[in-house]
């Protein structure tokens, strides 16, 4: 085993090769997603200091931003006491994470008990169909 494979031995990848990953923006702390990795995709995100994910839907490496323009410059890596969650503090470009344009993807919230209902806490910053052409 090379020195290089080693970090990415540590952590505890699912039965199809993957890992939670959750982005929360350096300085305010909020979460403003939730994706997958795939070893690659980690890598790749140290190589370049930008968070790479993988695209379950599409079956291949989703660069963060390369449509949108929306990148994350990642500050820090962590793992998880398990080793089986990976986190990104991560910078969000443009201020928007969510594809709906929205800052974070958690922008809906449960209101009420059994009956309630989900309410959008957030404003769209920007109209999707504007960012994704």
């Amino acid at each position: 085993m090379s020195a290089n494979a080693k970090w990415l031995n540590k952590v505890k990848w699912d039965e199809h090769g993957l890992v939670p990953v959750i982005a929360q923006e350096v300085g305010s702390n909020e979460v403003l997603m939730f994706a997958w990795m795939n070893r690659e995709a980690l890598q790749k995100t140290v190589e370049l200091g930008e968070a790479v994910y993988w695209s379950r839907s599409r079956k291949k490496l989703w660069h963060k931003g390369e449509e949108s323009g929306h990148i994350q410059k990642v500050h820090e890596i962590r793992l998880d006491c398990d080793e089986d969650v990976v986190l990104l503090k991560v910078e969000q470009t443009g201020g928007i994470a969510c594809h709906t344009g929205r800052h974070s993807c958690f922008f809906q919230k449960f209101d009420g008990g059994a009956g309630g209902e989900w309410q959008a806490t957030e404003p769209v910053l920007k109209d999707p169909e504007s960012i994704y052409k």
